[in-house]
């Protein structure tokens, strides 16, 4: 057996509950990909996107339904030790990447105000149209569980809104094309625990700019999402379940509770029928 045979049996094996179940789960919760797709998954070179190629592998060759796979790396300017660990773990994983060139790092390299902001749109946007190009029509990303639960925080406690990272969401800007998130339900401690388990190191970081953080397996971002982190982390020593009930909090949205929300089109104030509503309340 091939070591990439090995890693893949590791998948569906020692981590069958936590990471294929998980992966399997979210994907027919959300209806995340259907009959005939053509489905551009988006790698780049962390373990989370690593290990979503290789789930996609695996549903590609025993899921119920049959689709069509692109596996992208989107080079926005690596340095040279970056890329070819992209390159290498590609093939030692056997995952067939496209790969192709943009000038993204040089064209923010000058921004003062958002830089990250606007490379990530940058970023996106490429992945889209690379991915139409190709006959695509959903990219895939590899945000997982954490992601999501540090994404609402981050709104609340930075933001002073409440939203969520959707496990799915159609483009505004590239009509017919979705972003889907499959390893929306797994938690990303379990991938830190298969990338060690199979003896596999990931860049962490490849930004130009912040090239002190080059190889890791501990997962990264921004200061923000660090402090979020953290603070999870403490939290969870007080109750484990802080995470599904952080998750579960946007599930269940009691709107007469709520002071006030909008949908972009309209926005709602409790005080608009507050007196028509009477003796709804304690």
């Amino acid at each position: 057996m091939e070591r990439y045979q090995e890693i893949e049996r590791s998948i569906i094996t020692k981590y069958r509950k936590p990471l294929w179940k998980k992966f399997i789960n979210g994907v027919n919760e959300y209806k995340l990909i259907q009959e005939g797709d053509k489905i551009a998954v988006c790698i780049s070179g962390g373990k989370d996107s690593m290990l979503l190629a290789k789930l996609m592998q695996e549903v590609q060759r025993h899921g119920v339904m049959h689709f069509d796979v692109e596996f992208l790396v989107m080079d926005p300017g690596y340095n040279e030790i970056n890329r070819q660990m992209i390159e290498n773990n590609a093939k030692l994983l056997n995952i067939p990447v496209t790969i192709f060139e943009t000038n993204i790092f040089n064209s923010v390299a000058e921004v003062d105000n958002s830089p990250c902001y606007l490379c990530a749109r940058m970023r996106r946007g490429y992945l889209y149209k690379k991915a139409q190009e190709l006959g695509c029509n959903k990219i895939a990303l590899g945000h997982h569980f954490d992601d999501v639960i540090e994404t609402i925080l981050m709104g609340m406690l930075y933001g002073g809104q409440v939203q969520t990272m959707m496990p799915k969401l159609h483009s505004t800007n590239h009509p017919g094309m979705q972003l889907i998130r499959p390893m929306y339900l797994v938690r990303e401690a379990d991938i830190i625990a298969w990338s060690r388990y199979n003896d596999l190191q990931f860049i962490q970081c490849a930004c130009r700019f912040t090239e002190n953080c080059m190889i890791c397996d501990n997962g990264g971002g921004s200061s923000k999402r660090q402090e979020i982190k953290m603070l999870l982390k403490r939290l969870r020593k007080d109750n484990p379940y802080i995470d599904m009930n952080i998750y579960r909090s946007v599930q269940n949205v009691n709107l007469n509770t709520i002071i006030s929300y909008h949908n972009n089109e309209k926005s709602y104030h409790f005080l608009d029928d507050y007196d028509a509503r009477g003796g709804q309340g304690c």
